[in-house]
């Protein structure tokens, strides 16, 4: 039986690359493969037969000096991934988000017993240190791989000279660990995120573009619209939470709610208490029956992304329950929502745009209602798991192994 070595920071589902790794895995279990996730030790990580060998990572809050240089290069994630390696046999490893809680120590392991390296790439890590190409609220190319100085000059880690610099230092450690040079080949979730990482400095031959994948077995697609609109995901300034804000408050009699957590969570809820907008409810981060009875619940969901979104699972989530979604025209977005037929799109930022959007869907439940089910057929015929699963082998096979 082939093997697949899964990397990450998490083994929980938290954002949308955490319910990547974790559907990824279990789809692969499906097809006969035996899956050895390689995460972060932590106590939110669901169970696994090979936590024993899970690695103690950096903490991101309030970090001590040695969490900062665990975080540029993590010698315990080496050593524990040494230990797995020597009593399990790894055909392929296919690593998410690794950095940051893992490190670029754990690519030569893998390279020295010859073991394939594949990555899906779910932001914009190898060619910007925030990951993000975002700085100072703005979208920001300065950077390409290999020339990450920019960082520190423009303070993009928060405004911080301290955090900026750590970003900065850890992408030449990595870099010059081989973030680049030792992964055989990278899985870009968009057209438009591989388009990027070419145009900063990634070998075009070392990229494809595969869309995420969405369950669908199971999940039967709800009929009815409700009348709230839904933001679910991690709340950060990038995904244009602020702009959800400002429509919230241009539409009164429409309750909004959030559902998620994140670095601007508290920054929200009390920009909404100053401003008095009483239609904006905060869920907290949902998962489960919990989320899916909040997306089903919805007229709409709402994706008001701001920066080079890659993809946005949350769309394909919202398709596969019947849902259309309201979505900015940025980044890997307008390769999923089809305007018009499985949803709405706008400039991001424009608030304006974002309530005549909404404002049409409130005042129309039944074309809501049409836009959920078009979703619907357009995540059975593209996203799929089948779907996925046929280029992913392609991929797999490029870099020497046949599932």
């Amino acid at each position: 039986m082939n093997s697949v070595l899964l990397a990450g920071q998490n083994y929980r589902i938290g954002g949308g690359s955490d319910r990547y790794l974790v559907e990824l895995g279990k789809a692969l279990e499906g097809c006969g493969l035996e899956v050895i996730p390689f995460v972060a030790a932590q106590e939110e990580n669901l169970p696994s037969p090979w936590s024993d060998y899970f690695p103690q990572g950096a903490r991101f809050e309030s970090p001590s000096l040695s969490d900062a240089f665990n975080f540029i290069y993590s010698k315990s994630s080496r050593q524990s991934l040494e230990k797995l390696l020597s009593v399990k046999k790894v055909n392929v490893a296919h690593l998410n988000i690794y950095y940051g809680k893992l490190t670029a120590s754990i690519l030569d392991p893998l390279r020295r017993r010859g073991i394939p390296i594949v990555q899906t790439l779910h932001e914009y890590k190898l060619i910007c240190p925030v990951y993000t190409l975002v700085s100072g609220g703005q979208i920001c190319e300065r950077c390409s791989a290999g020339s990450y100085w920019n960082c520190v000059a423009r303070r993009c880690n928060r405004g911080s000279l301290a955090r900026s610099m750590l970003s900065t230092v850890e992408s030449y450690v990595s870099s010059h660990s081989g973030a680049i040079a030792l992964v055989d080949h990278f899985i870009a979730v968009s057209e438009f995120s591989r388009g990027k990482h070419i145009e900063r400095g990634v070998p075009a031959s070392k990229i494809t573009a595969i869309p995420n994948f969405v369950t669908l077995e199971g999940v039967e697609p709800e009929a009815a619209v409700g009348d709230y609109v839904l933001y679910f995901g991690r709340v950060e300034r990038v995904k244009g939470v602020f702009t959800l804000l400002e429509a919230a408050a241009l539409m009164p009699t429409v309750e909004f709610l959030i559902a998620g957590s994140g670095n601007a969570l508290d920054e929200l809820k009390a920009e909404a208490a100053r401003r008095q907008v009483e239609n904006i409810r905060f869920l907290g981060h949902l998962s489960g029956a919990d989320l899916e009875t909040a997306i089903r619940g919805a007229l709409c969901t709402v994706l008001p992304a701001e920066w080079y979104e890659p993809f946005g699972l949350t769309i394909l989530e919202s398709f596969a329950r019947g849902r259309c979604v309201v979505g900015s025209r940025i980044g890997g977005i307008p390769e999923i929502i089809v305007h018009g037929e499985n949803g709405l799109l706008f400039s991001p930022g424009d608030a304006a745009e974002l309530v005549e959007h909404l404002s049409f869907l409130v005042r129309n439940p039944k074309v809501a209602a049409q836009m959920g089910r078009a979703g619907r057929l357009h995540a059975e015929r593209k996203f799929s798991w089948r779907a996925y699963f046929e280029k992913l082998k392609e991929v797999y096979r490029h870099v020497g192994v046949s599932l």
